[in-house]
């Protein structure tokens, strides 16, 4: 009996030919072991390839006297068509990194390690690793590990040209440090970190309104392309929280405006029967969005269901506490509302008020 021949993974071989190239997989992981790596603290027990990711969690107790931790998964959504359709791959990676570490900062935790998921219909390992590479840069600048993680290749599955970003996030908070809305009241004041652009929501949206417009050359409504301006980075907001709480702010809630806009996610933290008052014109609209508003001829309150018009992340303090937390940031935040009694309900007012 003859034995097994054994195909090289250079040779072209049935599974390759069927849809699924093992050589093209490997390929990307070589390219991005170096970025992935360059995230790595001391916590980190495994390499790079491993089946699990190891972290060395005994730090986390003898530094936190009752550590909690706070995970989260979410995606990109169809911000990947957008960077199909200008064949650009850096910035996606970091969209979904700051994106979850936004959700679980809202309940005060700093992120520990990160895992991506990327699928699609056939594997480009260059554009792959630029995925992965992005990724691994906004873990780097939160002082997070991506730990690992998953490329999979499913023809039939996804439609061709077709990417799916996903990430999952843990992260941990000091028990006494969390951030739960319960101690929310009347009358506290509602702070505005600002948005860059859509971030990873409304793009279904925005593609159809925009779609046959020119991405690439610069927009005199926008002062930059559609297309940039459309893949502007989600930004993490860690930096601008830790800020505040070393300013002795109390930050007695947090809320990220993700899909369903500033009327879906604040009531998200509110103590039940409290509602919050929204001044329009109190902070700067990103263009796009006037943009969109006028192409698709779309009324104001869906744009504020749909997209974060700017409002990337809100904080509830007191009243007396404001003074210190501009003072700390700067032109970075912008006092935007209040909360009232109002049964969960938020109310923008200047609704009309389109420029």
């Amino acid at each position: 009996m003859q034995p097994e021949r054994i195909i090289p993974l250079t040779e072209k071989s049935s599974y390759a030919a069927a849809g699924v190239d093992i050589a093209e997989g490997q390929r990307a992981l070589d390219l991005m072991k170096q970025a992935v790596a360059a995230t790595y603290t001391p916590e980190v027990l495994s390499e790079t390839g491993s089946f699990g990711g190891l972290y060395d969690a005994l730090s986390l107790f003898s530094s936190t006297s009752h550590p909690v931790l706070v995970a989260s998964t979410d995606g990109v959504g169809t911000k990947t068509k957008v960077a199909a359709r200008l064949d650009r791959w850096d910035t996606i990676g970091h969209d979904i990194v700051n994106h979850c570490i936004d959700d679980i900062l809202v309940q005060g935790a700093r992120p520990l390690f990160f895992l991506d998921y990327v699928a699609t219909a056939r594997l480009d390992a260059v554009q792959i690793a630029a995925i992965v590479g992005g990724a691994a840069e906004a873990c780097r600048a939160a002082g997070c590990v991506l730990i690992g993680g998953e490329t999979a290749e499913m023809p039939g599955v996804y439609a061709p040209g077709a990417v799916d970003l996903v990430g999952t996030i843990v992260g941990v908070v000091d028990h006494s440090q969390l951030i739960t809305g319960e101690t929310i009241q009347p009358g506290d004041a509602i702070l505005a970190l600002p948005a860059a652009g859509l971030h990873t929501n409304g793009f279904t949206l925005a593609r159809a309104v925009l779609d046959d417009l020119d991405w690439e050359s610069p927009h005199p409504d926008l002062g930059q392309s559609i297309g940039d301006a459309l893949l502007a980075i989600h930004p993490s907001y860690l930096e601008p929280v830790q800020t505040l709480r070393a300013a002795g702010v109390d930050l007695r809630g947090l809320a990220h405006i993700t899909g369903g806009g500033v009327y879906d996610n604040l009531p998200r933290i509110l103590p039940a029967g409290l509602g919050a008052s929204i001044e329009r014109g109190a902070w700067p609209e990103p263009p796009i969005f006037d943009l969109i508003r006028q192409r698709g001829k779309i009324d104001s309150r869906e744009m504020f269901h749909v997209f974060n018009m700017g409002l990337g992340m809100l904080a509830v303090v007191p009243p007396a506490d404001v003074p210190t937390a501009q003072s700390a940031l700067g032109s970075d935040v912008y006092l935007v509302g209040h909360i009232v009694d109002n049964q969960g309900k938020v109310e923008i007012q200047n609704l009309g008020q389109d420029s």
